[in-house]
């Protein structure tokens, strides 16, 4: 059984009712995990923004990064490659702006954020990474 209890229908369905994800430690170091999944959503149609306070106002595969999460409004997914110790507060601010889908990547698990979330009907997804569950369900082969 998987950190966060999801199974592969809920998986398909948070992808494709999506559109507009912000991506929350967004790296413009090429060989960073960020960046990388970054690049493959934008390249499978996502509108991604990237979030990043120490990165704000550059550009990551041309997309201009903002420092905050508010910032990166109206959005649907909030991905996070931040250490867990960080993602408590996303979550609120992810619940405030409206989020559909958080999705925690590899090793970022934080138990009582995701309740939360699930209490205000909040889709969450935990120690999983888009690329991961592509290549595992075919999610975005057409």
């Amino acid at each position: 059984m998987s950190a966060d209890g999801q199974n592969d229908e809920a998986i398909r369905v948070a992808f494709a009712t999506t559109s507009r994800i912000a991506l929350v430690g967004a790296s413009a170091k090429p060989w960073r995990a960020s960046h990388e999944v970054m690049r493959f959503l934008l390249d499978r149609g996502f509108d991604v923004t990237p979030v990043n306070p120490t990165l704000a106002g550059q550009t990551i595969h041309g997309r201009l990064v903002v420092a905050s999460l508010a910032d990166a409004g109206p959005l649907e997914m909030v991905d996070v490659f931040r250490n867990a110790s960080h993602v408590s507060a996303l979550v609120d601010t992810a619940i405030q702006l409206g989020a559909k889908t958080i999705w925690m990547q590899l090793d970022v698990i934080d138990d009582a954020a995701a309740a939360r979330a699930r209490d205000a009907g909040v889709a969450v997804f935990m120690d999983r990474c888009p690329v991961i569950e592509d290549r595992r369900l075919g999610l975005f082969r057409h």
